[in-house]
């Protein structure tokens, strides 16, 4: 079986969100959390949270980013048991029957939402249209030779690469770049 796993290729969760998500702990989407909230009521960090935040069942932290991996049905339980104790916990669930039923829920979604290979990295947007939150994910595609056991922070293609090069290049003048000849 696969599920959801939160992953942090940088420090950048830590400071984003009022608290991240532990890295290689377990993770659902979590939009639920959400439901009723009005954007701008929410703290900057908050917002974050909702716009791009995973959430991790054992700290209740966010992540930005997850990856496939491997969980096994006795890992399972015990996430879905140690997650619906934070919702009675720290949200106020009404009771651990009915917390372990959301949990479980939870679980699901992030398992169904895993079906790819291991290791693949996936973001989620999360919008409000018309009332209705709406989540959009996307898969992170990780450069073949990152693959091979790199350090996980260079695993994706970068938006800018520098290459030394002797060639001269022609002078930019940034000041007056805006300026119309």
């Amino acid at each position: 079986m696969k599920m959801l796993r939160a992953l942090r290729l940088d420090p950048s969760d830590t400071f984003v969100f009022a608290r991240a998500a532990e890295p290689g702990e377990w993770a659902v989407p979590g939009s639920g959390f959400f439901v009723g909230l009005e954007l701008e009521d929410l703290d900057p960090k908050e917002r974050a949270a909702f716009r791009a935040g995973f959430l991790g069942t054992e700290s209740l932290g966010f992540s930005t980013l997850v990856d496939v991996a491997e969980i096994t049905a006795d890992e399972e339980a015990a996430v879905v048991s140690r997650f619906a104790e934070g919702l009675v916990k720290h949200f106020g669930a009404p009771s651990l029957a009915e917390a372990e039923e959301v949990a479980q829920e939870e679980v699901r979604l992030a398992k169904s939402l895993a079906d790819h290979p291991l290791g693949t990295v996936i973001a989620m947007r999360r919008t409000i249209e018309a009332g209705v939150i709406r989540e959009q994910f996307r898969t992170l595609n990780r450069r073949p030779e990152a693959m091979k056991g790199g350090d996980g922070l260079h695993a994706f293609a970068r938006a800018f690469e520098f290459v030394e090069t002797d060639e001269v290049e022609e002078h930019v003048d940034l000041i007056n770049l805006d300026e119309k000849h």
